[in-house]
């Protein structure tokens, strides 16, 4: 009997110490889950903190982590070099940032010395092109001067033709000398102007006279007095005409 009420009281007792190892062994992995989820917490945090920190701050935080109370103390100096070291760089980035500043007013200046080449470029070419045509103008002039001075001339040799004799060998002479001449002219660019039977034009033709003509169309030339010339498209000497109304 003794024993069996031993028996019936140890029974319970180990009952109680097996819930109170469970409640234990419950509250120790609830302790080690807390810690794996702080560490894992604390974790993300320093990695965060490295991504958004300067690199140079987070190498000399990770050689020298900070602490609390007294390791505070020692680590204020630490903080002081690295805003120094921070300061610097920023004045260093302040310095480059003149030095581009700089660099953009070169370019500015170069790009507005290239326009102003440019421009000067354009205004010879312009006076260039200006004083060919003024030369092409001059020498122009001066060729119908010229022209006009030895179109009397050619006027002189063919009043003398028309009344010489064809078989007479000073006649021959004058018609080779004529013909040369006359060569000349055309070499030069200078063209008759056809009169005699072609529209009155009073661009080309002076009329001196007038007649009645009715076998003829009206303003048209019958007869030419003198023979008018053009060099060029320009005209050196209006032909001399008469025109039949």
């Amino acid at each position: 009997m003794a024993e069996m009420e031993k028996d019936k009281t140890s029974a319970p007792e180990t009952e109680a110490e097996q819930e109170i190892k469970e409640k234990q062994e419950t509250s120790e992995q609830t302790e080690a889950a807390g810690e794996a989820e702080n560490a894992e917490k604390t974790e993300q945090e320093e990695q965060q903190s490295s991504e958004t920190a300067d690199p140079a701050e987070t190498e000399e935080t990770a050689e020298k982590p900070g602490t609390s109370g007294e390791d505070a103390d020692a680590a204020e100096p630490e903080a002081e070099e690295t805003a120094g070291e921070s300061a610097e760089k920023t004045g260093k980035k302040k310095i480059f940032g003149k030095k581009k500043e700089k660099k953009d007013k070169k370019d500015e200046k170069i790009e507005e010395l290239t326009d102003r080449i440019a421009r000067t470029m354009a205004e010879f070419d312009n006076y260039r092109k200006r004083t060919d045509k003024e030369k092409a103008g001059m020498y122009t002039f001066g060729a119908r001067d010229v022209i006009e001075k030895i179109l009397p001339v050619v006027d002189n040799f063919e009043r003398g033709l028309a009344t010489a004799n064809p078989e007479d060998p000073f006649a021959e002479g004058m018609e080779k000398t004529y013909k040369q001449l006359t060569q000349v002219l055309t070499d030069l660019g200078v063209e008759p102007i056809e009169a005699v039977g072609a529209e009155f034009d009073p661009n080309l033709h002076n009329a001196v006279m007038h007649v009645d003509d009715e076998n003829v169309g009206e303003n048209i030339v019958v007869e030419e007095f003198q023979k008018g010339y053009k060099y060029k498209d320009t005209i050196v000497r209006h032909s001399m005409v008469k025109v039949a109304n």
